[in-house]
């Protein structure tokens, strides 16, 4: 992936230092507690507050988040879904944030739609509305009408916002590369096509005219689908700063309350919201990325005799959208149909295909748990999990903490907005419905993709036949070497330890060496101390002063 150029623009100086301020003392936190304090005092002592810590940062970052605006708030979004990277507190705490900054003034709003259509705005709108609908980071939105008397809602760009956005971006790259210098991060992501991504995803949202196009892309998409909608887009009064669209403003998705005086069963609300993203995800590959509260409308329609009241649902905000890439469309799939047909083999070589695996993860401990999970959890909804004792997740984890220990899996970049929707994506279906089924919504559909593989694959199914007759034709040759090397008494075994146990043994080696060089820093400490008691600040005292820091420093690097 090619680097995105960043256009020319004014430079905010104070808005740099004070973005990259809170960078600088976040990480000198994070290497006092986690580097220093943890090999001096230890992990247990270090873990006690750690909770508490990263709570405060994630707060820290949202005050500063809201109070400045501008990229800020995608980062915190963006950072929300990094949970595979990031710890939960963190992510708990900045996965409500959302775009909480004033609205601009009337006039300003109004300059920037007069300097893209170069007439006054009542010669471009028949009326627009004075308050804004919504205030975002990049954007704000007002209701108006065109002069043919069509109701619309006119998104227009805050005035200087370029200039916020670079920024930002800049402050940002300087974070990434502060970070490639930490070993566990630099192993885990890829923080260079990351901020790739990241830039490259958020100056798309500035161009009004992109967003348009991937609205029209969700249309075509869903054309056949009478319970979505996407708004029409009003190209003649659509720049690259102003977009203007159908008014479908509707009950917005989160509004439980609304949703059910409606008539309006939630439960139905959530399974169509779900089945939509499996469609989107696996169908069409191409994914609507931002879709929080304010993005999705409940449309009631008129009741049905006995029924719960129909509805339709509605999507809105196309600046951020995710595309399933090539190399992933088919293990993705891989993944759903094996999670539905409890095919834990297939599930973790579709993990592996898809990217999302780190290199060296031990591919049979991971089959082993995902087994174990379909067996305690499979078929239990939401509100269950929930309810399930925390005692019976702690056995759970500590069975298999040589996995957790691990982490191994990652999100793979160009999937990461794909990601990002599917977290908040789960989260809302929750709301709706507690008793949401997971396993009893993706089913049906990975029935049917099943289906749909086994009528129109067949050169898969034809490769894989050959690969299983070619291992038939092999096995006589590998059993005559198999005896052939036993009766020479050429047979090797070869064990390894389990991984729980290679962990265990690689902290103790890690502390034998550290406690090695604490003894040796200790004994240098002492004998300079009694040179400088005998002879006074000599020489020989620097010296040995100078090999007990030393000493230090190792006994602190050593991992």
């Amino acid at each position: 992936m090619t680097v995105t150029q960043a256009p020319v623009v004014p430079f905010n100086r104070r808005r740099y230092l004070r973005v990259v301020g809170y960078f600088a003392r976040t990480f000198a936190q994070f290497i006092w507690w986690e580097i220093i304090l943890r090999r001096l005092l230890g992990r247990r002592f270090v873990n006690r507050s750690a909770s508490q810590r990263w709570q405060q940062m994630a707060r820290r970052y949202r005050a500063l988040a809201v109070d400045q605006g501008g990229v800020l708030i995608k980062l915190g979004q963006f950072l929300s879904a990094r949970v595979d990277v990031l710890p939960a507190e963190f992510t708990a705490e900045l996965a409500g944030l959302q775009d909480e900054v004033p609205a601009e003034t009337l006039a300003d709003i109004q300059a920037v739609v007069e300097a893209e259509f170069g007439r006054p705005v009542d010669q471009v709108f028949a009326w627009f509305a004075p308050q804004p609908e919504a205030a975002a980071s990049l954007a704000q939105v007002h209701r108006a009408r065109l002069p043919g008397g069509d109701p619309v809602v006119v998104k227009v760009q805050r005035p200087g916002i370029e200039t916020l956005v670079e920024t930002d971006l800049r402050a940002i790259r300087t974070a990434a590369r502060w970070l490639k210098r930490y070993k566990p991060v630099r192993r885990r992501v890829d923080l260079d096509r990351l901020y790739d991504e990241f830039s490259r995803t958020t100056r798309c949202e500035l161009d009004f005219v992109a967003e348009g196009h991937n609205a029209e892309h969700f249309a075509q998409d869903f054309a056949a689908d009478p319970g979505i909608r996407i708004p029409r887009v009003y190209w003649e009064t659509t720049t690259r700063r102003v977009l203007t669209m159908q008014n479908v403003a509707a009950i917005k998705i989160g509004d439980h309350k609304a949703i059910k005086a409606a008539g309006i069963d939630p439960a139905q609300v959530a399974q169509r919201l779900f089945g939509t993203y499996l469609q989107q995800v696996f169908v069409h590959n191409f994914v609507h990325a931002d879709p929080h509260p304010g993005n999705l409308f409940v449309e009631p329609l008129e009741p049905a005799q006995g029924r719960p009241r129909p509805f339709i649902l509605t999507f809105v905000d196309f600046g951020m959208v995710g595309v399933v890439p090539e190399r992933a469309r088919k293990h993705l799939r891989d993944f759903l149909v094996g999670f539905a047909t409890r095919d834990t083999p297939r599930m973790v070589r579709a993990y592996q295909g898809a990217g999302l695996l780190l290199p060296g993860t031990d591919l049979a401990r991971l089959a082993e748990v995902q087994t174990e999970l379909f067996e305690r959890y499979w078929g239990i909804t939401m509100r269950q999990a929930q309810e399930i004792m925390l005692d019976q997740w702690h056995n759970l984890a500590r069975e298999y903490r040589d996995l957790l220990y691990e982490m191994p899996f990652q999100i793979p970049t160009d999937l990461l907005f794909v990601g990002r929707a599917i977290a908040i994506l789960s989260g809302m279906a929750i709301a709706l419905d507690p008793d949401f089924d997971p396993w009893q919504a993706v089913a049906p559909f990975a029935e049917q993709l099943a289906k749909e593989e086994l009528g129109s694959d067949w050169r898969s199914w034809l490769s894989e036949a050959g690969q299983i007759v070619r291992v038939l034709l092999s096995l006589p040759g590998q059993a005559d070497r198999f005896y052939t090397q036993a009766a020479q008494g050429k047979l090797a075994v070869r064990a390894s330890l389990a991984p729980d146990a290679m962990h265990s043994l690689h902290r103790v080696e890690v502390a034998v060496n550290r406690l090695a060089a604490a003894a040796v820093f200790a004994a240098l400490l002492l004998a300079a101390v009694a040179v400088y008691v005998t002879q006074g600040m000599g020489v020989v005292a620097y010296v040995l002063l100078g090999l007990a820091g030393v000493a230090l420093l190792v006994m602190l690097t050593r991992r």
